[in-house]
């Protein structure tokens, strides 16, 4: 009689954590459905900005202003592949191993998507930065807001090299994989 109940508990925990399985596929869905918007918002706003850019040729700010779009198209890009990693990182830790993904896309931890992510959140921030100090107009606000990046940066890069001392390598590391990106 214990055993059945037990037998029961169990299937009912199993059934429990099985849902839980769905409310990460909801975030999954949400996280790949912005990333996909950001994507294309980021194309319609070159195809309309590069048209604009073609009516005023010669125009001496027609240049800076097409500089100043595209790198706000790639901070655009890089959120939208902050969402992606993080959308395919869940995926792979919480429902299954994807396939036909990039060997570098392939999460083994939550730290490991950790890692995928703040490396994306570095670069983001600079290319922001970058971004800013193409419409700066010479006054000192610029030299605050860079320096609060660089805090954050700095901040990030420490939190980054702390995670990986206490976790060690990647699982991918270990196994005695090289990593693509870590040889010129």
């Amino acid at each position: 009689m214990a055993q059945k109940q037990a037998a029961r508990a169990a299937r009912m925990l199993g059934r429990a954590f099985g849902f839980t399985r769905l409310i990460v596929e909801l975030g999954v869905f949400s996280s790949l459905a912005f990333s996909l918007a950001l994507f294309i918002v980021a194309i319609v706003q070159a195809y309309h900005t590069i048209g604009d850019a073609f009516q005023h040729l010669g125009e001496p700010e027609t240049t800076k202003h097409l500089l100043v779009a595209a790198v706000e198209q790639a901070d655009t890009l890089l959120v939208g592949v902050a969402l992606l990693i993080i959308g395919l990182g869940l995926q792979g830790l919480f429902v299954g191993r994807l396939q036909n993904v990039p060997e570098w896309l392939h999460v083994d931890s939550f730290d490991d998507l950790k890692q995928k992510l703040l490396g994306v959140v570095v670069t983001a921030l600079a290319v922001n930065f970058f971004a800013v100090a193409l419409e700066w107009t010479g006054d000192n606000s610029i030299l605050v807001y860079g320096a609060a990046i660089a805090a954050v940066i700095l901040a990030v890069g420490v939190y980054s090299s702390v995670l990986s001392r206490l976790h060690g390598p990647p699982a991918h590391a270990e196994s005695g994989k090289v990593d693509a990106d870590a040889h010129p």
